[in-house]
Formats: structure tokens, C-alpha cells, sequence
């Protein structure tokens, strides 16, 4: 058992840290996008249920493995091993768990140099003539400026190396129970904002009117792909944040708070952002660039657009960070594990470890960007291998792990559903046996399949 400061220290801040942990940039944009690319409200309502019979099962899952074992990753899933009897090489899924989250913060450091990059512009008032031709040079010179864009990537890995090195309780939590709060401000008060400056009606017609003739097999896979990878399975933070969680904190009703908080926070970043799009008469699609090319034109021409631009890149910012934490807090406990180094030291290894995989990342969006790998850019090649690869094995397999090699007597009383047989703890038992055993594997499967035949 760790220490009690070595615990968050209530639900809340650990409430907090994963939904910061959650909530990152691919939320803020590629959710909103794909609702109103896909159905509106009818891909709403898929998503929701989604969530609740794939996203939580595994949420659930993943935590109470990290609680059980009170270990890393690979530590916890080794400590249950031995006391469920079964093959050590379950330690094996651990380590595969955070190779993804090395491999991912690798990439999305950079993304975040560019939001921290873009929050200094905002503050400078960089934006105040932006077209959109000069918003295009912009975010090109922003990435083939090799040097400058990992500058930018350090700073936002000391920013997440300072919150870490603190602790659970007086570095993640602390910081946590300051930037969650901020971050959901931020969004209502710009979602208010849209309220008064136009744009609102046509960005809730976009994103939550259903049509259902857009309903197809082949959308019913992206949303439950979507569902899957925007709540953080199998990356680890999970599993780590599940360690770091009391015992008299209920897991069941933990998950559920996190997966509907990481959905609110979803759907208002489309109310932050579409009706500025739809007032100035801009391109809702886009991607990344929706963000770095498409908004500070708009920015440059409602009123109080400087206000609002360096509002929305700190909210960015925060959400970037809050992620980060939690894609390089298990590595760092990994490290502080095996090499039996203090927390610091560790801290300090993992994120120069992150910072080398960066400068690769950066290059591969200037001076390397023409170089292939395994027949695809390297660019791609270092965003295929953790999402469409490593996410989907590690998913499935945590869900095996869970539901067929833990005993339900393990799982039921980790869960606090170890109640009288037919009872209400029994029913909600047996259901997430009857999801993390058949239905989360069978999706993910088809996510790892469709995903690979694309």
C-alpha cells in the first residue's frame, strides 16, 4: 500500500486529474468536427452510448487493475499475476501500455509547443489583421521553423515535468484543482460570449440536430473509434491515476463521471468554436487547421478578438498540459520503479527521453517530412504505430486481462459491487463482465481491423 501522499487525496482532485487527463486537443477540435460531419445529434446520441458500453467497462477496468497492484503499469499487472496465478507475461501488456504514452507525447508535445506558440501570438496581438492567406503562412513557417518549435516544446514539457515532479498530492492535484476548474470556465464564459456575437443558432443546428440518413456501419466504427481513443485507453494514465486512487472511492461511479465530463467538455468546445466559424462565414472542416488557420481569422474580426483569442489558446493550453501530465506521469513511475530512482530523477529522464522523440517529431514536419518509413512519412509512421496499433492491442487486451483472467471475486470487490447475489451491485456486476468480456473486445477488434484495412 503507498503512502497516504502518495494517494490523491479526494475524489474530486482525482476526478480532476483524469478528465484532465482525458480532455486533450483531439476533444476540442476533431469531436465537435466529426459531430457536425457526421449526423449532428444522431452521432451525439451513438457517441453516448458508445461511452457508457465501451468507453466506461474499460475505464473501469483499467483503474481497478492500477488500484489493485498500487504499482506502475507493468508493476500492478505483475503483483496480480502472481496472486490470480496466471502467466507473468501479463507484465508484458503494462509495458506495452507505456511505450504508447512515450510514443504519443512524443508527437503531441510538439502539438502543444504550437498552442503554447500560438497563445504568445494571441498575447501579442498577432491576430488583429490575420487573413486567411496570412494565417496559412503563419502555421507553415510556425512548423518548419525547426528550432523555435522546440523551444516551444520544452517549455510545455518543463510546464508538465514541474507539476509531476511535485507528487501526487502537491504537483498533480494541486495543480489539477487550479487548471480543471480554469479550463471549464474558459468554455462557458466563450461559449457565453458566442451567445451574444452570433453564430450560436447555426453552430447547435450543426451539432446537435440529428439526420440520420447519415447513420451508416461505416460511421457506427468511427464513433465507437472516437469514443475509445478520446477518454485515454490503454496509455496508461489509467491504470497510474487508478493507483494513486483510496479505497473507499467507488470506481464504477468514477468512470461514469469521467467519461460524461470528458463528452460536456466535447460538446461546449463545439459552442466555443462553430459559431465564431459560422458567423464570419469560415470553413467548419479542417482538422488541425481549424485551429491554427480557420480561427484566427475569425478571431481578427469579431469584437474583443483579442480578448478571446488569448482565452481560447489558454484554454487550449491547459487542456495540453493536463494531458501531458497524465501521458508522462507512467513513465515516470515506471522508471522511479525499476531503476529504484526518486521521483525527481525519474521526472527528469522521462522528459528528457520525450524531448529527444520531439525533436524527431518536429523534424518530421520540416527538414524530414519527405523522408518514408515502412512505406509512409515519418510523421504518420510515428502517429500510426501508438493510435492504430498499440491503442487497439492494448485496449483488447486489458479488457482479456480483466474480465477472463481476473477472478470475479478480485474484480467484484475492487469494483465495490461484491453484493448479495440478485442484487442491485450483482446486476451492475454481471453487466460490465458481460461488456469487458465480449462486446469491448469485439469492438475494439473492429477498430483494430477496419483500422488496419484503411
Amino acid at each position: 500500500m503507498p503512502a497516504s501522499n502518495a494517494l490523491f487525496s479526494s475524489r474530486f482532485g482525482f476526478l480532476m486529474a483524469a478528465i484532465g487527463f482525458a480532455v486533450g486537443l483531439g476533444n476540442i477540435w476533431r469531436f465537435p468536427y466529426l459531430t457536425g460531419e457526421n449526423g449532428g445529434g444522431a452521432f451525439v446520441l451513438m457517441y453516448l452510448l458508445c461511452v457508457l458500453l465501451i468507453g466506461v467497462p474499460i475505464i473501469m477496468a483499467e483503474l481497478l487493475i492500477g488500484r489493485r497492484g498500487r504499482l506502475s503499469p507493468p508493476g500492478s499487472l505483475a503483483a496480480i499475476a502472481v496472486t490470480e496465478k496466471v502467466s507473468l507475461c501479463w507484465r508484458w501488456l503494462g509495458n506495452l501500455n507505456v511505450l504508447a504514452a512515450f510514443l504519443i507525447v512524443g508527437v503531441y508535445a510538439v502539438i502543444v509547443g504550437w498552442v503554447l506558440r500560438y497563445l504568445y501570438l494571441a498575447g501579442m496581438g498577432r491576430f488583429a489583421a490575420m487573413t486567411a492567406g496570412s494565417a496559412s503562412d503563419l502555421f507553415a513557417a510556425t512548423r518548419a521553423d525547426t528550432s523555435a518549435m522546440l523551444l516551444w516544446t520544452l517549455l510545455g514539457l518543463m510546464l508538465t515535468g514541474a507539476i509531476i515532479v511535485g507528487g501526487v498530492q502537491q504537483g498533480i492535484e494541486r495543480a489539477v484543482r487550479v487548471l480543471m476548474p480554469m479550463l471549464f470556465g474558459l468554455l462557458v464564459l466563450l461559449a457565453i460570449y458566442n451567445v451574444f456575437a452570433g453564430g450560436m443558432a447555426a453552430a447547435i443546428n450543426y451539432l446537435f440536430v440529428p439526420d440520420f440518413s447519415l447513420v451508416t456501419p461505416s460511421l457506427l466504427l468511427v464513433v465507437v473509434g472516437q469514443a475509445f481513443f478520446s477518454i485515454g485507453v490503454a496509455m496508461a494514465g489509467m491504470m497510474t491515476f487508478g493507483a494513486y486512487l483510496p479505497s473507499d472511492i467507488s470506481i464504477p461511479r468514477s468512470a461514469l463521471i469521467i467519461a460524461l465530463g470528458d463528452t460536456l467538455v466535447a460538446l461546449l468546445a463545439g459552442l466555443v468554436i462553430f459559431p465564431a466559424v459560422f458567423h464570419h462565414g469560415l470553413d467548419p472542416a479542417g482538422g488541425t487547421g481549424l485551429i491554427f488557420q480557420t480561427l484566427p481569422v475569425a478571431f481578427a474580426q469579431m469584437p474583443g478578438g483579442y480578448t478571446v483569442s488569448v482565452l481560447f489558446f489558454l484554454l487550449l493550453s491547459v487542456a495540453a498540459i493536463t494531458s501531458m501530465v497524465g501521458l508522462v506521469e507512467p513513465i515516470n513511475v515506471w522508471l522511479a520503479e525499476i531503476m529504484g530512482w526518486q521521483r525527481r530523477r525519474a521526472a527528469l529522464v522521462a522528459l528528457a527521453g520525450a524531448a529527444t522523440l520531439s525533436l524527431v517529431s518536429a523534424l518530421s514536419f520540416s527538414g524530414w517530412s519527405e523522408l518514408q518509413t515502412l512505406g509512409m512519412p515519418l510523421s504518420q509512421l510515428l502517429d500510426f504505430v501508438p493510435n492504430q496499433l498499440l491503442l487497439p492491442i492494448g485496449g483488447l487486451l486489458i479488457a482479456v486481462f480483466a474480465g477472463w483472467r481476473m477472478s470475479a471475486a478480485t474484480t467484484a470487490e475492487e469494483l465495490g459491487l461484491a453484493g448479495s447475489a440478485g442484487g442491485w451491485d450483482s446486476l451492475l456486476f454481471r453487466s460490465w463482465q458481460l461488456l469487458v468480456r465480449f462486446l469491448v473486445p469485439g469492438a475494439i477488434g473492429a477498430i483494430f481491423y477496419f483500422g488496419l484495412a484503411a
